[in-house]
Parts: structure tokens; C-alpha cells; sequence
């Protein structure tokens, strides 16, 4: 056997590969749609995705480690055969047909050659049919068909040594050849034939089919031209062959040890499927058009290549028996290279160009095979080192990697060493293939097995008893008749002893597992990507809502493709549960064709790399919450298999030892000595099997050199090989126990290391579970803050949108109230000022302007709130004399008071700055509000005024001894037009501590009230007033002393004469446009009687009308809402008219008279100030001072009237006190009329000897001439 077994090891025996298919259940069910991914467990890590994208490239890898996609099948199906069949070129078939023949005779060789071609094309066939349909390599393949994500790792090992030792056995033959034909060294050419191969893989089958093509042709007719040379000179050369027993003498007959023994050599050679599969997977995709063409290449491409395989084996014994009857030793007439020189000097009759033709084919050869065992090794190993490390470099590191290996081996030269090894690596390889084939040709259709290939992790078990147990049971079975414990015929059977037990185990396997190990949970893509049937189709249903998790014959019928397709049951725990059988009768479904629906899925995003891929090669991932694809799924190290956690290996074994073991023994099966005790049941039997390998191979050389004659004598010999046996053994005992030591205490340090490598990752899960719900959390918290935010924003723009809407009801009812006043008010002016009116009437005048001074009181509150709300109100800080202002305030007050019987206290602080910055109309207005309140509604007691300074902050504190304000009172005390029921009928429109809160704030202040019923209230206010420490020179202080509100400008009273009778100088024409006739008539009159041309116009049209007649008015005065144009495009087209007659439109003056009160201080492009608009209802002493300085008139007097009047300050009029003087200034420049006339009674009844003085000043005061009254006030305070 050993010599069958070198034999296979000469004929590169078999080559086992790895290709990439799609998921088994291509047509599952789609599952619900993934949620979010970022309420996914895991996090994804920025530099985690960008590897896994660079690993991801398809421009190197060739899709290695996953399905290859319809997007990428991009060749013909001949040229995909093509690049398949060319591996049939490996020159090891002819030494393995050579050595059958020198080693059992050609009667044996014969039918053993044509039984090893009729196997392998049976099983290969079903090999390549999946290969192609679901484009899955051999280790893809191999996970879907019984052996799961990590049993196929076994597999993935095997594969993967098998092709760096036939890379190097090919090598080997190719460097042979390179020194016949050039005299290379061995060792030289060794490393040109590792290093000429890597180039070529490097770019994977796109190379490799283009290298095919070019070669294809001319190794073809290398391949044949010897042959028919040889026949054609000498047509008996191979005559003699069919009497050829073997060297060793045999007879030429049949038998049945000879033929098994030769058998077991060749049907090594089905691994080579393997490296067919990973071409085949490049199939395009089989549809009605291609459907012939497509079975043929996959037959051709397939097993096609065991037919020339076949010629090549029994072409490969004709060689050899010619070079042995050309005297070549049979030592070397197995090899290729004499094999054909022999036939090539046929050829060529001079020996330098047969040796050259030689070279040259088996050059050829060994290139056309060696990149596909280098291409195979790379995917072996991708696939292997992807699953043990969870990380991927790429597939071209492990071409190098590969072919690095096998250079190792050949410049070793451990050929002969190899060959007990090969002989026991033969018996598990066909164990593999086998139980593979078992699985798509028995398992599938029996419904044993899921229909398709799934081969993504995220689906499967770790280890499926079916494939692995399948192929354990076989290989161990077959290695034990291997090493002839059944005998000589079982020895010589042994691989076919694998084959026939692989075939039966994997069934029977999976009928007593019921087909639970395949499939760890329910595959499919989201419902989402999942497209619309096409025509002919049947529609996929859903998954049923639970059952099993198994696969079994109860739970599958047939598909349309003659496979049982398999009831999905995996329960939503996520647990396994085998159904019952009347559960699985009542859940039988009918599946789609694979080819049906599966290459029309729709292309999905996956989580990790964010690289689009087809549906094949996607799952969904519940630790990412997402798509993944299958590289990513891979490499992911830490998911810890949270889609399957029952699945996992520890898991499976945990299971298995529960179920040999007794239950007492479950409690330590999970401790660190469990673990070392587990790890060295592995570690000792795989020393011993090491170390005995090596035993037997040292003992096979001692026999071998004592049969060489090393030794004086036979018995000699046998003595020294009896003592170097012992020795040998008493050696090999004492390493093996020495690294028996040695790898206990690596495992004891490895159970270590894991355990506390587990416990560090139990706490990291731990502190990530909490981290990532506290970042939900977090972003629940963001969440409801940016609802709560766009709640508020919504609230703040719906306020808005009311406080606008309140200013324009404001405005419009300010409009509408002011018109109709200004007429009241105007009128009242007029009669109060006609001489005619008796004087009993006089009073019935005023109070109509009281009225009216009223309710225009109650506009501008109402206006200034509106201003405020909006933000259209402006402060003007200036400095201020802090503590004059304050005594003016209290000098007022005091007064007011006193007239109540109340006692008025004023309390300020020791360091009061003497002056601030501050709005001093604004604050004093804040005050004059307070102290009215308090005054107004205290019935007996004290008002009493506190002012306090400190880190430049004012304190203003207003105490009353009133009847106090209740909770409910306190609660809407600063609401507009809220009015206490404590107090009474105290007049007062509601609005005075509303502008006072409001002003508070507007300066950046607090105002806060306290209050006890039926013991007053205490309102405070604090203001930030900075302290101004030096008055710049030219600056003006405001306050008290000031004799006049801020920006007022005295005028002598000598220059405006009252009553005004007229003016001196020409005759002045005015305009009047107004909509509204009362407002028209009004300034008629007003203005008339004061030798005024005016001319009137109800709208902006008829005004313009005029213009463009030829009328030249010195002023106009221009209403803005009226019909038609408004007031401002009125006095644009009346400038434009009156500039194109004169040259120039400032000639003609131009005022507002609105009741539009906001529009006052908007800016405008006609160049109206503040100063040329007039707010209704209109001030006559305003306006007519307006028109004389406009116009520059001097006014005159009736003289009859201009000696009523005594002078502002006659000599024999005696002025009052000085304290008096300013409490009635604050009253004058408040326009408070009713506060005036009190404070002058007030003066009358406290100094009689002022009566002449208070009756000119309630002249004046009647007529509202108040800024005459100031212009008398500050003569008469400078007087005194």
C-alpha cells in the first residue's frame, strides 16, 4: 500500500479546492423588513468598515470567502469550460496511469482506470451542477451540504494542504524538466516554477481563462502528436502491454487485491472536482435559451475532465511501457518527463529537440494545472484563516503564502516522507467529497436536506452532524483498513471502504437528526428587496409564524426542480424545538425553483461596508439590526453569534458532552479543568498520531537500508535494526512526553487565558449593554427635547402669528377709534377756543375733552403694549439725576397724598449715585404708575417710597397701607384691564401696572409684589441703572431741574401769540387729502379762519387730478388709508408731478395726518420724519406750529383778544412756592390735565395769594397749551 500510496503522491493525486456559492435557500420565504440600524446592539466603528471595504474589493480578491454574483458571470459558458478542462492537463494523471501499470499490471491498471473515471464523473457531476447553479466554490459548497460553517474549516485545512503538496509534486515534474532541457538546478528551479505562478493568479480566473485560451490549442497537439508518431513508426510498440504483470513479476491476469489496491490510488484523484467547482462557479446563469449549451459546458467543464483523464491515465501506461522497453529503469520510467522524451524521439530523431519538446510540453502542462492549484490554495486558505482569526488580508497574500509552502516542501525534498501521510489524507479526502455528494444526491431529494446551498454564517450550525459525522465515521473506518487492521483486502479497498460509508453514513445521519443541524434559523432577505415573481413563478409565502427549526421528510414536498423543499420552523425564541409531526403536516409549503427567483433579488446595501451586493450573498444581522453581507458577516468578531447563540460550537459541544455524560459531571464541564482535561483528550491522540507517523517512517528507513545490504549479515542486520528500533522508540517516547509536558502547560495557559479572556468580555458586554441603553436613552431624551422644542417653536410661531394678529387688530381699531376722536377732540378744541361760547357752555366743552383726552389715554396704553409685545419699542438711555428725579417724583406725590388725608413717606438710601444712565421717561413712568396705584387705592394709612442702590442695581420699593390683593389678584395682577374686586370704584382703565411690569422687563429689570389682605401691598422693582461717575462736558443731565421732558425745546413765548388770529405776508394755499369729511371739514376750519387757501380732495387720485390741473399748493396734508392709492404712493406721484412742472418738488411742504399710529416710526422712502406726521386725533397748537415753521409765517393776534390775556408772569401776580412749582411741572409734562387742574387747586387753597396766577394757568391748561404752561413754569421757578 505504501507503494500505492507514493504512487498517488507521484500523481498529484487529488486536487481539492474551494469555490463560492449562493445561500441555500435563495427562494426562502422573505422575512419582515430590517428595522433602523441605529437601534442596533452593536456599534459600527468607522475603522472596522473601512477594512472590511478594502477587503470587500473585487479587483484582486475574485470574490473569494463569498457567492459570486450574476453581475460578475460575465463569461460565455464555453469559455468558463474551457478554463475548467484546461486543468485536466496535470502531467501527474500519466504517472499515476504509469505507476498503476509497473506496480499492478495493466489488466489491473486497465479496469481500475476505467472504474476511477466512471466514479469521479458520477459524483462529479452533481459537484458541478450546484457549483454552477448557485456559483458557490468547494468550501461554500461543502458548508451547505451537511457540514456547517465550522465543520467546513476541517474541510477548508485538508483542501488547503492537499494543494500546496500538489502545487509542489507539480513543480517538482516542471523542474525536472527545466534541467533536462536547460540545466537548472533543482533547487534553483524549484523557486522559478513557485514564483512563475503567482503573477498569473494574482488577478484570479480572468488571467487564468485568458492563459487557458492561448495554451488550450498548442497543448492539445503537443498532447497528441507523440501518440500518433509512435503508432505511426512503430505500430507495434505497444503490443506487448496488455502481458505486462509489473515489475515485480506478476502475472497479467485479474485480481481482485490488485484491482483495489489500484482503485484505492485513483479515486484519490475525485478531490479534483474541487478545483472544477471553483470555475464552474463563474457559470453564467442558466436560462431557456442557454439551457443545453449550459449543461454541456458544466458536463464538459465538470466531470468532462475525468474523460481525458481517463485517456491520460491508461496514455500514461503506454509511455511508461514504452520507456521501459526502451531499457528506462521503471524508478524512472514513471516519471513524465523520460515518459515523453520517449515518445518525443519519435518525433524528432535528434535528442536535442525531442528534450526540447519535452520541456516545453510538460512546461506548459505543469503552468496550466499550478495556477489552479495555486488559485484552489487561496480560497482554501481565505475561507480557512477567515473563520479561525476573523480577519481576511486578501486572497492574493495567500497565493504567495501557498506557493512559499510548497517551495518549502520541495527544497526539503520530503517526497518520500509525504507518502504515508498522503495515504491516510487520501482515505479522508474521498470521506469529504463523498458524504458532500451524499448530501446533494440522497439528502436533498429524500428532503433529508434544505434545497439550495446556504452558505452564509449567519444561518447555519457551526458543526453539522451529518457532513462531519458522515465524514469522520468513514475516514475513521477507512484509515483503520488503511493501516490493514481488517486484512489485506480491506487495506487494499480502504478508499473505497470511505466512499461506500460516507454514502450511507451522510442519510442515515440525517434522518436520525431529522435535519435539525442545517439550518439555525429561517434564511431569507427582507420583504423589502425581495422582487415581484416573474411570470410562471410561484410565489414564495411567508414564513410560518414558529415550529422547529429542523429540516425533515415530514417537512418538505416537492419543488418544481424535483427537491423537497423544507418548512421553514425556527421559533421566534431563537431556540431549537423539533415540531411535532402533525405540526409538520400542517405547515407543508411549496418552494420556488432556485433559478426561479433567486438571481432576480434585489441588490441590498449591507450595514458594515456599505457596498451594495445581490440578495444571494446578504442576511440580516440582529446584532447591527441591518443587512450584512457575507464578508462582513465573516470577519465579525464581535457579534458573538447573537443571531444563533444555540448554534455555536461551545454551544454544540457543550450539548454533545451532557449527552455522554453523566449528570453529575455537568457542573464541572464549564470550569477551567474541564476545559484543560477537553483540550488535552485532543492534544495527546494528535501527539501520538504525529509522533507515530514519524516512528513508522524512521523504522520503514532503517528496513530500508538494512535491504540495501548496509548491514555485514542478515541476522546482523536484524540484530542492529532490533536495537535501533528500541532505541529509536525509547527516543521517540521521551520527546513525545517531553512536548506532552510542555503543550499541557501551554494548554493549562490557553484555559487560562480563555477563561479570563471570557470573563473580561462578560463584563465588556455588561458595560456595552449598559452604555448602549443609556445612549437609547440619551436619545430618547434628544428625542422628546426635539419634540418639546418643536412643540415650543410651534407655540412660539403660533404666539407670533397672535401677537401679530393682535397688533393688526390694535392698529386697525386704533385706526377706527381715532378717527371718529379726532373729530371730538378737534371740534372740543375749536369751541374751547371760541369767544361766542357762553360760558356756561365752557364747561360742558372741557368735559367732552376730558372724555376724549380719555379714551385717547386708553389707545396709547393700549398702542404702547402692542409696541412692546412687539418689539417695537425703543429705549434711550441718557444720563439721568437719580436722586433728583426720585424727590421731584416724591415732592409730586406728597402733594397728591396730603389731598387724600394720606401720609406720603420717602425713604432713600444714604448712597444714592447722583447720576445714572437710564431711560428717565421710561423709568419715571414705571414709578408715576406705581405710586398712582398705591395712592389711588389706599383709603387711609401711608404710601411710602423706598429707593436702595447697590453693584450698580436699583431697588425701588412702593409700600401701601390699601386693602391689599388676595392670591387670585395676585395671580393676574399685571393682566391688561385687570381690576381688583377689592378696589372698589377707583377710576382706571387696567393698564398702568401692565406697562409698568412690562417696562420693567423691557430694561432688563424684575418687578415682584407681595401683599396681605386688608394690610396693602408692596410692589418692588429692581433696575439695572449704572452709575455714571463724571458728566462729560456738553453733556445735559436730565432730570427734575431740567424744567422740560428730554429733547423738548423752549420757544419764547413772545413768538407764537395766543389766540392766533392769522399771519403776516401773502396768502398761503394748502391741500387737505382725506377719504373721510369730518376730518376734511375740520382742518377747514381750523385752518380757514387763519386766512388759509385750502382746497380739499377725498382721494389720491383727485389730489393728483388737481396737481396735473395746474393747482400749486404750499403744503399738503395727505391721509395714508384711503381708497385707491394710499397716502404714501400719493405723495410720490404728487413730488414726480410737482418736480416736472417747477423743476423741483421740495417747493411744496408735505405732512401725515393718519390714525395709523404705528406707521409713525417705520421708515420711508418720501422723506416723512417723525416730526411732518400727525397722529389723529390732531394737537391744533402742533400742527399750526408745524405750518409756521414750515412755511415760515409769523403769526398775529386779534388785539381786542391780545389784551385779555395778562402777561405770562405779571409783576402784582404772585408765583407759588418753589416745591409746588415742580410737583405741577411733572403734571404738565405728563399732558395729565386732570392732575393739573388738581395740583392748582391745590395751590389756590393752600395760597390764596397765587389765584391770579392758577387762573392764567388753568387758562392755559383748558386750552392745551401745555407747552406754554412749561415755558411759564420754568420762568416762574428760574424767579424764584
Amino acid at each position: 500500500m505504501i507503494g500505492s500510496v507514493n504512487a498517488l503522491q507521484q500523481s498529484c493525486l487529488a486536487r481539492h479546492e474551494s469555490c463560492t456559492l449562493p445561500p441555500v435557500n435563495a427562494d426562502a420565504p422573505p422575512t419582515s423588513a430590517v428595522s433602523a440600524a441605529d437601534d442596533a446592539p452593536q456599534r459600527i466603528v468607522k475603522v472596522r468598515r473601512d477594512y472590511n471595504s478594502w477587503v470587500g474589493s473585487e479587483t484582486l480578491e475574485d470574490y473569494a470567502l463569498r457567492f459570486t454574483p450574476q453581475r460578475f458571470r460575465k463569461w460565455s459558458e464555453w469559455r468558463v469550460a474551457n478554463t475548467a478542462f484546461g486543468a485536466a492537463s496535470f502531467l501527474i494523471l500519466e504517472a499515476v496511469g504509469a505507476t498503476l501499470l509497473v506496480q499492478f499490471g495493466f489488466a489491473n491498471a486497465f479496469w481500475a482506470i476505467v472504474a476511477t473515471g466512471l466514479i469521479i464523473f458520477l459524483a462529479g457531476l452533481p459537484i458541478s451542477a450546484y457549483a454552477a447553479r448557485y456559483g458557490v466554490d468547494m468550501d461554500l459548497l461543502t458548508r451547505g451540504a451537511g457540514f456547517g460553517y465550522i465543520g467546513s474549516t476541517i474541510t477548508s485545512l485538508i483542501y488547503a494542504s492537499f494543494t500546496f503538496i500538489f502545487f509542489a509534486l507539480e513543480a517538482a515534474v516542471m523542474a525536472y524538466a527545466l534541467e533536462l532541457a536547460l540545466g537548472i538546478p533543482p533547487a534553483w528551479g524549484y523557486l522559478v516554477c513557485a514564483l512563475v505562478v503567482i503573477p498569473l493568479v494574482t488577478h484570479g480566473v480572468s488571467a487564468i481563462s485568458r492563459l487557458q485560451v492561448w495554451t488550450q490549442a498548442i497543448w492539445l497537439l503537443m498532447l497528441v502528436v507523440p501518440f500518433a508518431f509512435v503508432l505511426a513508426r512503430d505500430p507495434g510498440a505497444f503490443a506487448g502491454i496488455t502481458h505486462y504483470g509489473g515489475d515485480r513479476g506478476g502475472t497479467s491476469s485479474f485480481g481482485l487485491h490488485g484491482f483495489g489496491a489500484a482503485l484505492t490510488v485513483g479515486i484519490a484523484l475525485i478531490t479534483q472536482m474541487g478545483e472544477q467547482a471553483d470555475y464552474l462557479r463563474f457559470m453564467p446563469a442558466r436560462t431557456a435559451a442557454n439551457r443545453g449549451r449550459w449543461w454541456a459546458a458544466v458536463v464538459a467543464g465538470g466531470p468532462g475532465w475525468v474523460v481525458l483523464g481517463v485517456a491520460k491515465m491508461l496514455g500514461g501506461a503506454l509511455l511508461a511501457y514504452l520507456a521501459i522497453t526502451h531499457m528506462v529503469p521503471t524508478e524512472r520510467a514513471v516519471d513524465p518527463n523520460q515518459m515523453y522524451l520517449a515518445a518525443y524521439e519519435y518525433v524528432f530523431p535528434q535528442y536535442g529537440w525531442a528534450v526540447a519538446a519535452t520541456a516545453l510540453f510538460v512546461v506548459i502542462s505543469q503552468l496550466k494545472i499550478n495556477v489552479t492549484n495555486a488559485y484552489a490554495g487561496s480560497l482554501a486558505w481565505s475561507n480557512f484563516f477567515s473563520r479561525v482569526t476573523h480577519s481576511h488580508p486578501g486572497r492574493v497574500v495567500w497565493v504567495v503564502f501557498n506557493a512559499l509552502i510548497a517551495f518549502m516542501l520541495m527544497e526539503m525534498n520530503v517526497f518520500e516522507a509525504l507518502g504515508d501521510v498522503l495515504g491516510l489524507y487520501a482515505n479522508i479526502a474521498i470521506a469529504w467529497m463523498m458524504a458532500v455528494v451524499a448530501d446533494l444526491v440522497i439528502n436533498k431529494p429524500l428532503g433529508l436536506s434544505p434545497p439550495g446551498i446556504e452558505f452564509k454564517r449567519a444561518y447555519l450550525w457551526d458543526i453539522n452532524p451529518v457532513g462531519v459525522g458522515a465524514m469522520a465515521l468513514a475516514s475513521g473506518v477507512s484509515i483503520t483498513a488503511h493501516l490493514g487492521v481488517f486484512g489485506p483486502l480491506a487495506q487494499a479497498f480502504s478508499a473505497v471502504i470511505a466512499l461506500g460509508t460516507a454514502l450511507a453514513a451522510s442519510p442515515l445521519i440525517a434522518w436520525v437528526t431529522r435535519g435539525r443541524f442545517y439550518l439555525a434559523r429561517q434564511p431569507g432577505p427582507p420583504a423589502a428587496a425581495a422582487p415581484a415573481p416573474s411570470s410562471g413563478a410561484q410565489a414564495v409565502p411567508p414564513s410560518p409564524p414558529g415550529g422547529g427549526q429542523g429540516w425533515g421528510p415530514a417537512q418538505a414536498q416537492r419543488s418544481s426542480l424535483g427537491v423537497v423543499a423544507p418548512i421553514p420552523a425556527f421559533p421566534q425564541g431563537g431556540k431549537a424545538q423539533q415540531p411535532s409531526a402533525s405540526r409538520q403536516r400542517a405547515h407543508r409549503i411549496h418552494w420556488v425553483a432556485p433559478e426561479a427567483s433567486y438571481q432576480r433579488l434585489a441588490p441590498r446595501r449591507c450595514v458594515i461596508c456599505e457596498r451594495e451586493y445581490e440578495g444571494p450573498d446578504m442576511a440580516h444581522c440582529p446584532a447591527y439590526q441591518g443587512d450584512i453581507c457575507s464578508l462582513c458577516c465573516t470577519l465579525d468578531a464581535r457579534c458573538g453569534d447573537l443571531c444563533k447563540p444555540h448554534a455555536g460550537l461551545s454551544a454544540q459541544w457543550s450539548a454533545v458532552l451532557r449527552w455522554l455524560l453523566p449528570r453529575r459531571v455537568w457542573p464541572y464541564l464549564d470550569t477551567g479543568l474541564g476545559h484543560f482535561l477537553m483540550l488535552m483528550l485532543i492534544v495527546v491522540p494528535l501527539l501520538a498520531a504525529v509522533f507515530g507517523v514519524l516512528y513508522q517512517q524512521e523504522l520503514r528507513g532503517i528496513g530500508d537500508w538494512i535491504d540495501s545490504g548496509g548491514a555485514p549479515s542478515v541476522a546482523a542486520g536484524r540484530a542492529a535494526g532490533s536495537e535501533a528500533a528500541q532505541a529509536l522508540g525509547s527516543g521517540f517516547l521521551k520527546a513525545y512526553m517531553a512536548l506532552l509536558l510542555i503543550a499541557g502547560i501551554v494548554a493549562w495557559w490557553l484555559v487560562l487565558a480563555h477563561q479570563s479572556r471570557k470573563v473580561a468580555q462578560e463584563e465588556s458586554n455588561r458595560q456595552t449593554h449598559l452604555l448602549v441603553r443609556e445612549i437609547e436613552l440619551h436619545r430618547q431624551t434628544d428625542r422628546a427635547l426635539q419634540a418639546s422644542r418643536q412643540a415650543a417653536d410651534e407655540a412660539r410661531q403660533t404666539a407670533e402669528a397672535a401677537n401679530q394678529a393682535k397688533s393688526r387688530y390694535i392698529s386697525a381699531i386704533s385706526h377706527e377709534l381715532r378717527t371718529p376722536l379726532n373729530s371730538i377732540l378737534g371740534y372740543a378744541q375749536l369751541m374751547g377756543q371760541d369767544p361766542s361760547v357762553p360760558p356756561h357752555r365752557q364747561q360742558a366743552v372741557a368735559v367732552i375733552k376730558r372724555g376724549g383726552e380719555h379714551l385717547l389715554s386708553l389707545i396709547e396704553g393700549t398702542l404702547d403694549l402692542a409696541h412692546i409685545e412687539a418689539g417695537k419699542l425703543t429705549l434711550q438711555a441718557k444720563p439721568m439725576a437719580f436722586g433728583d428725579m426720585l424727590q421731584s417724583l416724591a415732592d409730586m406725590f406728597e402733594l397728591q397724598a396730603s389731598d387724600k388725608g394720606l401720609r406720603f413717606v420717602f425713604e432713600p438710601a444714604a448712597q444714592l449715585p447722583a447720576v445714572v444712565r437710564a431711560d428717565e421717561k421710561r423709568v419715571r413712568q414705571i414709578l408715576i404708575n406705581l405710586l398712582g396705584n398705591a395712592i389711588k387705592f389706599t383709603a387711609r394709612g401711608q404710601v411710602t417710597l423706598r429707593a436702595a442702590y447697590a453693584r450698580e442695581f436699583a431697588t425701588l420699593e412702593v409700600e401701601d397701607t390699601g386693602p391689599g390683593l388676595t392670591a387670585d389678584e395676585l395671580a393676574r395682577i399685571f393682566e391688561p384691564f385687570a381690576r381688583g374686586d377689592s378696589r372698589g370704584s377707583a377710576p382706571g382703565a387696567g393698564l398702568g401696572l401692565t406697562m409698568a411690569k412690562m417696562l420693567t422687563d423691557l430694561m432688563g429689570g424684575e418687578m415682584k409684589v407681595s401683599s396681605t389682605p386688608g394690610q396693602g401691598a408692596v410692589f418692588r422693582v429692581r433696575l439695572f441703572l449704572p452709575r455714571v461717575h463724571e458728566a462729560t462736558a456738553g453733556t445735559q443731565v436730565h432730570g427734575a431741574s431740567s424744567g422740560g421732558s428730554p429733547g423738548t425745546v423752549s420757544v419764547p413765548s413772545a413768538e407764537v401769540p395766543t389766540p392766533r388770529r392769522g399771519y403776516e405776508g401773502p396768502r398761503q394755499q394748502l391741500l387737505v387729502i382725506d377719504n373721510e369729511e369730518a376730518d376734511r371739514d375740520l382742518l377747514v376750519h381750523l385752518l380757514q379762519p387763519l386766512g388759509f387757501e385750502l382746497r380739499t380732495a377725498a382721494s389720491g387720485h383727485d389730489a393728483l387730478d388737481l396737481l396735473a390741473a395746474g393747482y400749486r399748493p404750499h403744503a399738503v396734508f395727505v391721509d395714508l388709508a384711503m381708497p385707491g392709492i394710499d397716502g404714501w404712493e400719493t405723495i410720490r406721484r404728487a413730488r414726480a408731478l410737482l418736480s416736472a412742472a417747477r423743476g423741483s418738488g421740495h417747493d411744496t411742504r408735505f405732512a401725515i395726518v393718519s390714525a395709523n399710529a404705528f406707521d409713525k416710526r417705520l421708515e420711508n422712502d418720501v422723506g416723512i420724519t417723525p416730526e411732518d406726521f400727525f397722529v389723529k386725533p390732531v394737537r391744533h397748537s402742533e400742527l399750526l406750529d408745524w405750518i409756521g415753521r414750515r412755511l415760515d409765517l409769523r403769526w398775529t393776534a386779534d388785539p381786542a383778544a391780545a389784551k385779555a390775556p395778562p402777561p405770562a408772569v405779571p409783576a402784582a401776580i404772585v408765583a407759588p412756592a418753589a416745591e409746588r412749582l415742580r410737583a405741577l411741572e411733572e403734571a404738565v409734562q405728563l399732558g395729565y390735565l386732570r392732575g393739573i387742574m388738581t395740583k392748582l387747586d391745590d395751590i389756590d387753597a393752600t395760597q390764596p395769594e397765587c389765584a391770579g396766577w392758577t387762573a392764567q394757568q388753568r387758562t392755559l391748561a383748558r386750552q392745551f397749551r401745555f407747552d406754554d404752561m412749561g415755558r411759564a413754569l420754568a420762568e416762574a421757578l428760574e424767579a424764584s
